[in-house]
């Protein structure tokens, strides 16, 4: 039996840690902050409880998986998932709206054909052929497997399929996600629709490479999915797991350093003086561990390196208390995209400001657990922002005036709403590096091929014997499917050593 460290209490960590306990071992979490669950929150006043991290659950294997390997109760007998439907409504800039069916291509081929014309149903099904090619070729290695010791090559190699496009008497194919709308779908509204998966991972489309059509493949092909009482209900029902396996939690225990033994990870130390020896340490993201160690390259190049927590997007949340009940066949989640496309990812992307008229994603759940009484609602709006390091969310009505605008913008979906609203909780990147203690307050992407490897994540082993790092900074990116692959990646690798290949 192996003694165990684990740095912080998010998803990805107490994934491992439920499975390494499984495995025989002696797992002791320590958590800086009060609670569990990472950037899965939760804000609660008046009756009234929000998600201020993710409001929807994709790809749900990943957790019932981590339950069946961790207990005889499943997923379902310890939270109540749901899959709604439609997916998403979409508001796009001319005012066409369009609710897409979960998990049904044909629903959504009728769907786009009845709201933006004949024939941009088949364009987008045929996209979504491409990119489940995608989705095959890069599934094992960026989700289910340790990252490979020749990663190299998952970025030169572009994995989706694109339509040769002839143009000017060139042939050329398309290399980035805004190529794949422009050039293939053939509709702005689609295009669109098409960059919005990567604007919601925080992610500049006219950047990533055009793999990321594997974003709304797994919207598509695994469908959208809730849990009754929010997400956070997620994470509870993991630390709970966590516990009945008799994984220990430290809560208010921050950790300034690994400890080292003979070139080995032996422990970690914490801020007030205490050591704690193991003989594995796992934590994240990388470059919180280059710190703690001291040591400015974790992997001597055999990795990619770690990317600068600062320089990702965040994320704008406002929760919304609204008097009045929710309308019946109000979908769950609305997407109202910006008026001005070119203009929100200039701001965003470009020059690092706060964009005037964003896209905004509507959460109205309708769940009773979430509200006081049936004669209230509560709603949460979502935007994708510049962090800290590229835009001042302290300054002095910054945080408000932004939340003006996206109360503005959700208003297109939600007729009346600054008149329904009691009160507002605003949350910015200074929330988010608080809580999750994310430099600047920047979300971690899911990992992408192509693009020369530069959405890749370092690997989960580094190069110190025994430090393993979990979670939306490592291998393999951010998002709660990957958080809790991440998870089950470093267990394998203690559990079974570095010959372990992933889940069979």
């Amino acid at each position: 039996m192996a003694r165990i460290v684990v740095i912080g209490a998010g998803m990805g960590a107490m994934a491992a840690a439920a499975r390494l306990t499984v495995a025989g071992h002696r797992v002791t979490v320590y958590e800086r902050t009060a609670t569990y669950g990472g950037a899965v929150g939760r804000f609660e006043r008046d009756g009234f409880a929000f998600d201020t991290g993710p409001g929807l659950l994709p790809v749900p294997a990943v957790y019932r998986d981590l339950f069946v390997k961790t207990g005889k109760e499943p997923l379902e007998a310890c939270v109540d998932l749901v899959q709604v439907d439609p997916a998403a409504r979409h508001v796009f800039a001319d005012g066409t709206e369009v609710p897409l069916p979960n998990a049904s291509r044909a629903g959504v081929v009728s769907a786009l054909d009845e709201a933006l014309g004949a024939g941009a149903g088949e364009r987008w099904g045929d996209f979504l052929v491409r990119a489940r090619e995608a989705w095959d070729r890069t599934r094992r290695p960026l989700l289910e497997e340790p990252l490979w010791s020749d990663w190299q090559v998952l970025g030169e190699r572009e994995p989706y399929p694109a339509l040769r496009q002839r143009r000017l008497l060139r042939t050329r194919t398309a290399r980035r996600l805004s190529e794949v709308g422009s050039g293939e779908l053939g509709d702005p509204r689609l295009a669109a629709l098409l960059e919005s998966y990567a604007l919601a991972y925080g992610l500049d489309p006219g950047a990533v490479p055009a793999s990321a059509a594997v974003l709304p493949y797994m919207e598509h092909a695994f469908g959208a999915w809730y849990v009754r009482g929010g997400i956070r209900e997620l994470a509870r029902a993991v630390y709970e797991r966590c516990l009945a396996r008799r994984v220990e939690f430290r809560f208010g225990a921050e950790v300034v350093s690994v400890t080292e033994k003979d070139g080995r990870a032996a422990g970690v130390e914490l801020k007030d003086g205490t050591v704690a020896e193991a003989d594995f340490v796992v934590g994240g993201p990388p470059e919180l561990l280059e710190s703690l160690t001291g040591r400015g390259d974790l992997y001597g190049g055999e990795s990619p390196a770690p990317h600068p927590v600062s320089r990702s997007c965040g994320r704008a949340v406002v929760c919304l208390a609204l008097r009045g009940p929710r309308e019946t066949g109000t979908a769950h989640r609305t997407v109202v995209h910006t008026t001005d496309r070119a203009e929100e990812l200039g701001h965003t992307f470009k020059t690092g400001t706060v964009p005037p008229r964003p896209t905004v994603w509507v959460d109205r759940p309708g769940d009773p657990l979430l509200r006081p009484d049936d004669a209230h609602e509560s709603v949460v709006l979502t935007a994708t922002v510049p962090s800290l390091a590229h835009y001042d969310w302290a300054a002095a009505g910054a945080a408000d005036s932004f939340a003006d605008r996206m109360v503005a913008a959700a208003e297109r979906a939600v007729p009346d709403l600054r008149e329904r609203v009691l009160w507002r909780e605003v949350r910015t990147p200074l929330h988010t590096e608080r809580e999750t203690g994310a430099e600047g307050g920047g979300v971690p992407a899911p990992a992408l091929a192509g693009g020369d490897g530069a959405l890749l994540r370092p690997a989960n082993a580094t190069g110190v014997p025994g430090l393993f790092a979990v979670g939306g900074w490592a291998h393999p990116g951010g998002g709660l499917p990957h958080a809790g692959m991440s998870g089950a990646l470093v267990a394998g690798l203690i559990v079974e050593g570095p010959d372990f290949r992933g889940s069979q």
